[in-house]
């Protein structure tokens, strides 16, 4: 008897500190300062825009400026690559302007971007590669680049400007869930304004929801607020943001041209090795949308947006709660873990297209995921020398440049002859399409197993 209740005061203690592992940094975060729940709630904005665009971007060029699925992806891959090298280059802005200056030239060069996407159709009414609408709607995907470029590492900055030891983890998390939630929403608001008004419309949407978020930073994210933010601080802290605010330009310049990270092999293997896994989060645009369009019939066909988006939900449920489960434990092995689960679930796809397939690879994949990817955005960062976060966000996130090229120059043509347009659906083999892109992916965490002992041996992170 005496056992028994032993035993069930253990299990009681083990629930209970379960519960507070899982809790706590929720409410840590809660307590967090105002510049941080701005910052939140920009990204929310940001993140609901961005991926409303991203997703009806292959069909708007397809319609308006009449291109091909190979050009139509293409053109998507000039966005989507074009941020990623964008940040490579303007990532050390908010390292040198400050981060409320940075948020707010970057929304607004996205703005005007936005803007030209949307007006593109109506002011000309030639079709084809360097017609008037596809000239118009790259010269607005130019502007929509030069701000993303700067708004993704400024965000980053943020996080690690506003939180501390408690509150990090949970931050860059959060964060990371927060957009997917915004990427979700368009899955709800698209299709209705879609359908009643025409794609344009939903563009429209886009446009006047840049402009809130630019109306968010400017009243939200103050001068006062941010000094709130940094003075709540350990001094440690406080005394690393001063310290950045005296170096002159000349030598932010010189510490920049000390400190740049190619140089560590393991640091380039580390996000080299990531590119094969992150092709399945090109294909999200690259070849979802088509998919769902084109190999279902019925509900799915017709609100396709929900299907394509909903993997940004799941991620806003289950990273933070995989975060706080997981906060602990080695980032190396929770990558390896993280890669394997997100890339398994695409051999499921090469069963066929059915409702079980499509629920599976979305629920699996997003798990994965959720275990990876808000521990590599988080250790970049934290291991950026004082000054610098802007500049190792945008270095760290090259290969996904890469990876954004290389996908978008095959994606295209694995529709025309897996899931060509006009095509019954039962005459299309998808399932060889979603079977090669699994081999693909599987490479990532194959890749990091074998470079175990070798990385682990020399690397050690502060998100440890």
């Amino acid at each position: 008897m005496e056992t028994q209740t032993i035993e069930a005061a253990g299990s009681q203690n083990l629930i209970k500190q379960t519960l507070t592992e899982i809790t706590q940094p929720f409410k840590d975060l809660f307590k967090s300062s105002r510049a941080m729940w701005g910052l939140n709630i920009s990204y929310l904005l940001e993140g609901l825009t961005y991926f409303g665009v991203l997703s009806l971007l292959a069909i708007y060029f397809n319609n308006y400026a009449g291109l091909n699925d190979i050009n139509a992806d293409q053109m998507v891959g000039v966005l989507t690559a074009g941020i990623t090298l964008s940040m490579l280059f303007l990532g050390a802005t908010v390292d040198l302007i400050g981060l409320r200056r940075a948020f707010l030239i970057a929304l607004s060069l996205m703005l005007v971007g936005r803007t030209l996407l949307a007006l593109a159709p109506n002011l000309s009414h030639v079709q084809g590669m360097w017609s008037g609408v596809h000239s118009i709607a790259m010269f607005g995907i130019l502007w929509i680049v030069l701000g993303y470029g700067i708004y993704q590492p400024a965000a980053y900055a943020g996080v690690k400007q506003f939180t501390n030891e408690k509150t990090a983890a949970m931050g860059y998390a959060m964060l990371y869930a927060i957009m997917n939630l915004g990427g979700f929403l368009p899955g709800i608001i698209s299709p209705p304004v879609r359908q009643n008004f025409g794609m344009l419309a939903v563009f429209w949407v886009y446009v006047a929801l840049t402009l809130v978020g630019i109306i968010v930073v400017a009243t939200i994210i103050t001068k006062k607020a941010v000094k709130q933010a940094t003075s709540n601080l350990s001094e440690e802290k406080q005394k690393e943001v001063e310290e950045e605010k005296e170096m002159t330009m000349k030598e932010k310049v010189r510490y920049y041209l000390k400190n740049f990270p190619l140089k560590d092999m393991r640091f380039l293997f580390f996000i080299f090795v990531l590119i094969p896994v992150q092709t399945l989060f090109a294909h999200n645009w690259l070849t979802l949308p088509q998919y769902f369009s084109r190999a279902f019939t019925g509900m799915v066909k017709n609100n396709f947006e929900f299907f394509v988006n909903l993997n940004p939900i799941l991620i806003f449920i289950l990273t933070p709660m995989i975060a706080a489960l997981t906060s602990k434990r080695n980032a190396y092995k929770m990558m390896i873990a993280g890669t394997f689960v997100m890339a398994s679930p695409t051999f499921i796809l090469a069963l066929g297209p059915s409702l079980y397939t499509a629920f599976a690879y979305l629920i699996i994949m997003t798990i994965g995921e959720a275990m990876w990817q808000p521990r590599f955005l988080q250790w970049v960062a934290e291991i950026a020398p004082k000054g610098m976060t802007g500049i190792y966000m945008g270095i760290g996130q090259f290969p996904w440049f890469l990876t954004k090229v290389i996908t978008s120059l095959y994606a295209g043509w694995f529709l025309m002859h897996y899931c060509p347009a006009n095509v019954p659906p039962a005459q299309l083999n998808t399932q060889t399409m979603w079977l090669i892109y699994g081999f693909i992916a599987i490479i990532s965490p194959i890749g990091l197993l074998l470079a175990k002992n070798w990385m682990i041996k020399g690397f050690k992170t502060k998100a440890e």
